[in-house]
């Protein structure tokens, strides 16, 4: 790699879209997101319209907070999140309906959308691939994740199990987000896309918020842990508020979750008063029981690398 190289533009093919390529591991033994600014783009063709669709404001949020209410840390990060912008309308738990999402006649003037919820992408019919909203049958299932996991579980579910009240990949496609700058997807399994497909028009997600304005989108490749999600999510916004760019502002929250150690994770969340609740406290302090303050509770890339940005 030329040593003037700061940033790598990435464009997969098929199942290389699976993978975390920022995470590469390089000889020295660091990652490749260490050396340089990683950003994706599903398609040549979406990388120019990505860089055709500016979008300099970030100061209206959009977000859907855990709408099946079994998503402890979601709150915390919708919550947080939302103080970092002049305007935020949130959807939260049981109002977070598909009735109440598609009677909302302002996305065109939203800034940013962010969807703290579950997710999945069905291999078999991938339009039919949904982000979980209140009311939803799916939720009746306590996932303790962003996600069910297994999408072939999901997709041999009937239809009105999966649709009725979920937002699916094909709905996207139809919202306007003329003046979105980031799209931000902190559910699981929202950055797969039909690796199938031999064609260079892959179907997934971050292209259909792209199609339909976005000139940034934030998604992940799997199951991903609700705590360590809210935390990266928050920092990444903090970086965001820095002027960083997306792609940027995320590789640094990515190195940050992977390298905080456990008591500098805790003076964190004192000096940046995150507003973490009694019971959150308690459980923080369980999860977090076994480990020295000097340990890393976050260093494998299973809590780090699963988000990628697709942007310029």
């Amino acid at each position: 790699m030329p040593q003037q190289c700061q940033k790598i533009i990435l464009i997969p093919h098929r199942f290389l879209h699976l993978l975390p390529i920022h995470a590469l591991i390089l000889n020295d033994g660091s990652y490749l997101l260490d050396s340089y600014e990683i950003t994706y783009s599903p398609s040549c063709k979406l990388l120019q319209l990505i860089k055709n669709q500016q979008r300099p404001n970030f100061e209206k949020l959009f977000a859907i907070q855990n709408p099946t209410n079994n998503l402890s840390y979601t709150d915390l990060e919708v919550e947080t999140i939302s103080s970092y912008f002049d305007s935020a309308e949130i959807l939260a738990k049981e109002k977070a309906t598909k009735t109440a999402f598609n009677s909302y006649n302002d996305f065109s003037s939203i800034n940013c959308l962010h969807f703290s919820c579950h997710g999945y992408f069905n291999i078999n019919s991938p339009l039919e691939s949904s982000l979980l909203l209140a009311n939803s049958s799916l939720h009746k299932l306590g996932f303790n994740n962003r996600c069910k996991g297994v999408s072939g579980e999901l997709s041999e579910m009937s239809n009105t199990e999966t649709k009725t009240e979920n937002l699916t990949l094909a709905e996207v496609f139809g919202l306007n987000l003329s003046q979105c700058r980031l799209v931000t997807l902190s559910a699981c399994e929202t950055g797969l896309t039909d690796f199938t497909d031999l064609s260079d028009e892959y179907i997934s997600f971050p292209s259909s918020f792209i199609y339909a304005g976005s000139s940034n989108v934030v998604s992940n490749l799997w199951k991903v842990s609700d705590l360590s999600t809210a935390f990266l999510m928050i920092k990444f916004y903090q970086n965001l508020r820095q002027n960083f760019t997306v792609s940027v502002a995320l590789n640094k929250a990515q190195i940050w979750l992977r390298d905080i150690t456990k008591k500098e994770l805790q003076e964190w969340i004192k000096n940046n008063q995150v507003p973490i609740d009694v019971t959150l406290r308690h459980d923080l302090k369980y999860q977090l029981r076994k480990l020295s303050d000097n340990d890393q509770p976050f260093k494998d890339p299973f809590y780090w690398a699963a988000f990628s940005a697709i942007s310029q």
